[in-house]
């Protein structure tokens, strides 16, 4: 995608994915395994399966954490003009991040919940980094790691860095969701990077795991149609 875009084709660009995440969802059906029963959250997964935002509930309420980057732009537009999401950006300067951190942090303490990909923009692949322990930390709320999964061949890689998965068609998913993972606001840096690889291996497990669940959910007919 990157390549294929520029500042004269992003809106184009962007029209188009938000038409095609608009229908798309008519036909992903996701059924939702173990969302905990939290008031507000921060959602943490890995960078290739970011469309497991189709599963999300109270989309209107969730603000996700896109990069500045050209196809982030893309992305941004679509999932908020197509799910209703809020977004959450930084500026373009050297900054962006630490301003990006901030809205996150004030939205969750405002009640909102929140997704990050947390081995994105551009890796390294299956790597939590830190921003997501800082999040929860300073807002108080919950991590909760989340996994999708489908055997369903139309469940496309993009040729991505991270292999992106992409529902096209009529597609069967399930998403996974792990306990939430609470961070102290009185925990020192060795607690915060214990926490951190917590997470990690939580994520990691929850894509063992997800195979068995999927089998279990595809046998007992779970399926439900996606709504806005």
């Amino acid at each position: 995608m990157v390549r294929l875009l520029n500042l004269d084709n992003v809106d184009i660009i962007a029209r188009g994915v938000t038409a095609f995440f608009s229908l798309q969802q008519h036909f992903t059906r996701i059924a939702n395994i173990n969302h905990p029963n939290v008031k507000n959250c921060l959602y943490a997964l890995w960078h290739n399966h970011q469309c497991c935002v189709y599963g999300f509930p109270d989309k209107p309420n969730t603000n996700v954490m896109v990069s500045r980057s050209k196809d982030g732009e893309v992305v941004a537009r679509a999932i908020h003009d197509a799910f209703g999401f809020k977004i959450v950006r930084g500026s373009k300067d050297r900054k962006g991040a630490v301003e990006a951190t901030k809205q996150m942090i004030e939205a969750l303490k405002h009640g909102d919940s929140g997704a990050i990909m947390v081995d994105g923009p551009r890796g390294p692949q299956y790597v939590v980094k830190d921003g997501v322990i800082k999040i929860a930390k300073l807002s108080g709320v919950p991590i909760v790691p989340v996994a999708w999964y489908s055997t369903n061949f139309n469940l496309i890689k993009l040729p991505s860095w991270d292999r992106l998965e992409m529902p096209v068609g009529d597609v069967r998913l399930v998403n996974l969701y792990g306990e939430p993972i609470y961070v102290p606001a009185d925990g020192d840096d060795e607690n915060d990077e214990k926490i951190r690889l917590e997470l990690e291996a939580k994520l990691k497990e929850l894509d063992e795991q997800i195979v068995d669940v999927y089998e279990k959910v595809y046998w007992h007919g779970l399926w439900r149609r996606k709504q806005k």
